[in-house]
């Protein structure tokens, strides 16, 4: 049997609450909270990244794949941007992720691969083809 920070997580969680609003600061479990609290950030990055290629790799399809084009696309280009302005909405500091040159890179690579994947076509650019606010833009398809 581990810790309860082990066994049981939720409850460990809120013991960790309780215990801040008491104020028995000498009692938290300070390491996992910190490891809990950096954790957020990464899922909130990592959610960010999926809806993006999920984004991408749906308008590459559009734009080159487009004899199979359909309402479920759409929908899903849709559900997409509004997911990633939630975000955005939500956590601001996000956006600077928008403007990173290398994990625009990465996250294009990912869903030129998914593309690829899912359409068997090989004619993907090797460089993110539209502006970022392009791609986020409701009105916006290639």
């Amino acid at each position: 049997m581990g810790t309860l920070y082990e066994d049981d997580v939720i409850a460990w969680s809120e013991l960790q609450a309780a215990l801040l609003r008491a104020g028995r600061w000498e009692l938290l479990d300070r390491d996992n909270i910190a490891g809990e609290i950096e954790d957020v950030g990464h899922r909130e990055k990592k959610e960010l990244r999926s809806r993006f290629v999920v984004l991408l790799a749906h308008l590459l399809k559009w734009q080159f794949h487009s004899s199979h084009r359909g309402l479920s696309w759409v929908h899903t280009i849709r559900t997409q941007r509004a997911a990633i302005e939630d975000a955005l909405d939500d956590c601001p500091s996000l956006q600077t992720l928008l403007n990173d040159p290398q994990w625009l890179e990465k996250t294009y690579r990912r869903a030129a691969r998914d593309a690829e994947a899912q359409t068997q076509l090989t004619v993907f650019p090797a460089e993110l083809p539209w502006p970022v606010e392009q791609v986020l833009s409701f009105d916006f398809c290639p």
